[in-house]
Formats: structure tokens, C-alpha cells, sequence
């Protein structure tokens, strides 16, 4: 049965037409793997699936995601970030962009939706990686997602009774309704710089901007990996949060808006 894999032309720009014709001849393509997105299984012998290629300043890994989960795309990370997730799983640091089975990468997750607190409805970020997050130079494979969130001022939550404190010098980052990026301060001093930033802007819906239009600021939520997953509606992901604070593996804080 052929190859139901999808390699775009920026992919096959970075990894070349050679590399390219053995992914889609099934030579070097897994016969099944973690969906980068949403983490279940796929198989590209039974369901269309897209390349994703990872690129750090150094180091690049692809990936592969369910069709209708990504399109087959370049993501650029920071290369901390790349060698960073590498070295939590024990994986390889040194090989450039290949079409192996790549090991699992720690990618934000970012979903946007409204959440009831207080009887008012609040514009709402939910971050969640796609593997553990290790603290940077640790050669452990802990997940330190949460508490290095906690270091840098967000709140530990139990339940979502009362909107979180604010965060003095995050920010959200909205353009032309569009969502773009997490702003975090710098450490050098300076403009903020960015600790998550859209590959491509992401869409909010009307309700959500008009929310945020109101309180001129977003609620950031943020949980260790397999604690939210992926969900289809806002009551879902309601409980989602509910379950995870309860958990104790939720955080958060309301970060003003950068810009409208």
C-alpha cells in the first residue's frame, strides 16, 4: 500500500529532493509514529501524514503529525529549546535533519478559548508541551515545566475560583486580531522577547477578542504534558483545567495585552 505522507516544498527544500524520495518511497519514513500535535499513534500506510521539520540554529529534527492535526511545514525554535527536549528523552544532540524516527520533541501547545470564572467569561490561554520539559543543562529526564513557570512568578492552582494575579512584565501579543506571541522580560534588559511566538499568527474567535478587548488582558494557563490534551469544545476543555488543577498540575496568570 503506498505512502500516505505529504512532504511540502519548504520540507523539501531543507532536506532535499533526495531525502524527500526516499520518505515518500517508505525507505526511511517510520511505519508508525507519535503525532507531534496530539500525541496518539498514526501510520502513514493507513492515514494521510505530514512531515514536520523542527530547525534549531544548529540542529534540526523531523517529525511526522496527522494530517488534520498539522500541515507539512518548517517550524523554527530556538536551539536551546531543540537540544534542550533532546537531551530530557536521552536522545541524540548531534545529528543533523534526517528522516529517522525522530524522538519526541518538547513543542508548546497552544489553545485559545473562553473560561467561566465568577460568572463572567474571561479570554484564555492553555499551554501545554508535547513532552516533559527539562531545566535547561539538566541531563536528567524529569519534566520541571511547572516549576520553572512557578519561578518566574506564575501561580500554582488548585481550583479556578478567582481570576489569577497578574504577572508584571509578561504579556500577551495581539495584532490585527491575530494572535502572535507569549512576551516574556529580558533578562539582558530591554525590549521583552518572546517565550513562545506563532509559527503563523493564530486565529481567536470574535468572542474571545472582544473578552480580551474588555479586560484588556488574557489568563494564561499552563500544564505538564498529557494533563489537558487536545479538546473540541470549550466545556471540555473547562474540565480539562478542573481535573488538572485539582490534580495540582496547573498553573497560572493574567498577562495584560501588548497590543490589540
Amino acid at each position: 500500500m503506498p505512502r500516505m505522507l505529504d512532504v511540502s516544498d519548504e520540507v523539501r527544500a531543507e532536506i532535499g529532493d533526495e531525502e524527500a524520495a526516499r520518505l515518500l518511497a517508505g525507505e526511511s519514513a517510520p511505519g508508525s509514529y507519535d503525532c507531534t500535535s496530539c500525541r496518539t499513534p498514526g501510520d502513514p500506510e493507513q492515514e494521510r501524514t505530514s512531515t514536520v521539520l523542527f530547525i534549531g540554529d544548529e540542529t534540526a529534527v523531523l517529525a511526522f503529525a496527522h494530517a488534520g492535526c498539522l500541515p507539512s511545514q518548517v517550524v523554527q525554535v530556538t536551539e536551546e529549546q531543540l537540544q534542550g527536549a533532546v537531551r530530557a528523552i536521552g536522545g541524540d544532540t548531534g545529528e543533523p535533519a534526517s528522516a529517522k524516527a525522530a524522538p519526541e520533541q518538547a513543542v508548546l501547545g497552544v489553545t485559545s478559548g473562553l473560561v467561566l470564572i465568577s460568572g463572567e467569561l474571561h479570554p484564555a490561554l492553555v499551554v501545554e508541551p508535547t513532552a516533559p520539559v527539562a531545566r535547561p543543562g539538566s541531563l536528567g529526564a524529569g519534566d520541571d515545566f511547572l516549576p520553572l513557570l512557578i519561578e518566574q512568578g506564575f501561580m500554582p492552582l488548585t481550583e479556578l475560583s478567582a481570576v489569577p494575579p497578574a504577572l508584571h512584565g509578561w504579556s500577551v501579543l495581539l495584532a490585527a486580531g491575530q494572535l502572535h506571541a507569549v512576551l516574556q522580560p529580558n533578562p539582558a534588559g530591554g525590549r521583552p522577547v518572546a517565550w513562545w511566538q506563532a509559527h503563523q499568527p493564530l486565529q481567536v474567535t470574535d468572542g474571545w477578542r472582544s473578552a480580551a478587548n474588555k479586560h484588556q488582558r488574557v489568563l494564561m494557563f499552563a500544564a505538564p504534558v498529557g494533563s489537558i490534551g487536545r479538546q473540541p469544545r470549550e466545556d471540555l476543555l473547562r474540565d480539562a483545567l478542573d481535573k488538572a488543577a485539582a490534580n495540582g498540575k496547573l498553573v497560572a496568570a493574567a498577562l495584560p495585552l501588548a497590543g490589540l
